[in-house]
């Protein structure tokens, strides 16, 4: 049976704790460092379309806006892994850093590392008290001191942050490529295989996951599904149930049930 829990604390950091047996992810991104830990089964992903699976006590890193989906390899066995998504300025906060850090390998197998990422989850996930969970996040990021975990970032292509930047903030109910693509001094489809080619996702689908970023915060602030409905341009109840479900997991109802 597939359980999805979402638990938030004080720092800004989102622990999940997930069981999925026959359930998939869409492929989608997090604006979040999203650190995790395989507990039981195979997690089978593809990230940046690269095939990858985590076996257990396997460490799944994932940087922010990193495009992947997932789901069991074993729909019998089923999957059970917890996860954590932090805001890169906290991680860089905790590491003692400015410019944005990109991990080197999407999965290792550490066990101090392992056990620190799910002493943390833990944590937020049965409420602990503030003080409680700073200590371990600083544990926890302790882990990422050696330059080993990190490769050199590379400056993404001007125009693709320029039209991800359009389309994150100017959020209406329709996609203008056209207006982008002459925004960006590119043909329309110059501009859909430039973005694809870049980021793993076409323009529309970077746009839709952005929409469902944005209705999150929404609702962890509000409460109101049907505001976000509105707000976020959905066509109607059913069509943001379908689309935040195939990314988080839960309805939104679920969602904010948790809360």
């Amino acid at each position: 049976m597939d359980k999805f829990i979402y638990k938030n604390n004080q720092l800004g950091i989102t622990a999940l704790s997930a069981k999925m047996n026959k359930f998939s992810y869409k492929k989608h991104a997090h604006e979040e460092y999203a650190l995790g830990v395989t507990l039981k089964g195979i997690q089978e992903y593809k990230l940046e379309g690269w095939s990858k699976a985590s076996y257990a006590n396997g460490i799944m890193l994932f940087n922010p806006e990193q495009v992947h989906d997932g789901r069991a390899r074993d729909y019998e066995e089923g999957l059970e892994y917890v996860m954590l998504y932090i805001k890169p300025e906290l991680f860089l906060q905790g590491l003692n850093k400015k410019e944005i850090l990109t991990f080197s390998e999407p999965i290792v197998y550490k066990e101090k590392l392992k056990w620190d990422i799910i002493n943390l989850s833990k944590a937020i996930l049965s409420g602990k008290n503030e003080a409680l969970t700073n200590e371990l996040y600083l544990e926890l990021v302790d882990n990422f001191a050696s330059k080993d975990f990190f490769k050199e970032y590379k400056n993404e292509n001007s125009l693709v942050k320029k039209a991800k930047e359009i389309i994150f903030y100017e959020l209406d109910n329709v996609l203008y490529l056209e207006d982008i693509a002459k925004e960006l001094n590119l043909s329309k489809f110059e501009f859909i295989r430039l973005f694809k080619a870049n980021t793993g996702i076409t323009p529309y689908q970077y746009f839709l996951n952005s929409k469902l970023i944005h209705a999150k915060k929404y609702l962890e602030i509000t409460r109101d599904i049907y505001g976000a409905v509105v707000e976020f341009g959905f066509t109607d109840l059913s069509h943001f149930n379908r689309h935040y479900k195939r990314v988080y997991g839960l309805t939104p109802f679920q969602y904010i049930s948790q809360l």
